[in-house]
């Protein structure tokens, strides 16, 4: 980064705290501020790999009073067990050891999903109270990062649900993936996508751009990255859905509306086929709400 750059960012937020002085993809220091309307959350984007993340690196006083606010949830609909089902289906070409691994898994709900079908699941998670939550349900869990692991390794699947976009240690992450993974296991993960329809739209107010929610912003040629560059190769990389609950002030509104709307296209065969078409037209132009990539270790 030219001289005085660092400065001129902070200044950009009137910060007086820390800013990551590199990329947290490629490591480059040329970076620059984006828009105004992205200033709630320090965004800048790399101008040598593309990858757009938060400046302001939050403090773990800030991290552990945002996620110690998160609600439990044992609520989870048929529709959301069977798309568990879909994927666990994917996955057993996979299985070998028999293990499988989520990472910042929430309440657990997709590895009690996993456990009844005989996986040997195990979870990672930031606060106590989840890890509660989820070994009360019979999950080994660890509590803490993935790189703090020191459990069983050879995994046949590592899955990471929306966990990408939380973390400022994408490469150490990568890695960690990387040395738990058996030879030939698959690495599955979703993330916003920030090329999408929706952010295009909405710019700075799509809900997705949240601090200190959201760090990291990935596109499909930035998370590609990250992982080729740590021995990952790509099977796929999709981009679909435009997610209703994203868009401004429509949090409860939209969610029970867009709970509707799944339940409808599920009972009709015509929806499923233009569910299907629009997703493959979203992919292809990479405007999807969510990246969902299939990896496999080399």
């Amino acid at each position: 980064m030219e001289v005085g750059a660092i400065s001129r960012i902070r200044n950009s937020y009137l910060m007086t705290y820390p800013v990551h002085e590199k990329c947290l993809v490629c490591g480059s220091t040329d970076y620059g501020v984006l828009p105004a309307e992205y200033a709630h959350a320090y965004l800048v984007r790399c101008r040598n790999c593309g990858l757009v993340f938060g400046s302001r690196i939050p403090s773990g006083e800030e991290l552990n009073e945002h996620y110690g606010k998160y609600p439990r949830n044992n609520n989870l609909s048929a529709l959301t067990i069977k798309r568990y089902e879909e994927l666990l289906d994917q996955f057993e070409p996979y299985r070998k050891t028999n293990r499988l691994l989520d990472i910042g898994c929430g309440d657990g709900h997709f590895l009690a999903v996993a456990k009844s079908r005989g996986w040997e699941v195990y979870g990672t998670e930031f606060t106590g109270e989840a890890v509660e939550v989820c070994r009360k349900k019979g999950i080994e869990m660890h509590h803490g990062i993935i790189q703090s692991w020191t459990g069983v390794k050879n995994f046949d699947v590592i899955t990471s649900f929306e966990v990408l976009e939380h973390i400022t240690d994408g490469r150490e992450h990568a890695a960690a993936i990387h040395s738990l993974l058996r030879t030939g296991g698959l690495f599955y993960f979703t993330t916003p996508n920030f090329n999408s329809f929706s952010r295009r739209w909405l710019g700075g107010k799509w809900k997705i751009i949240e601090y200190p929610e959201h760090l990291c912003y990935y596109t499909a040629d930035t998370v590609n990255r990250l992982l080729v560059d740590h021995q990952l190769a790509k099977l796929d990389i999709l981009s679909t859905g435009i997610t209703l609950r994203q868009f401004p002030n429509g949090t409860s509104h939209y969610a029970e509306r867009e709970e509707e709307l799944r339940s409808s296209i599920e009972r009709s065969a015509v929806l499923r086929f233009a569910k299907r078409v629009i997703n493959r037209l979203l992919s292809a132009l990479r405007l999807g709400d969510t990246l969902k990539g299939y990896y496999v270790k080399t």
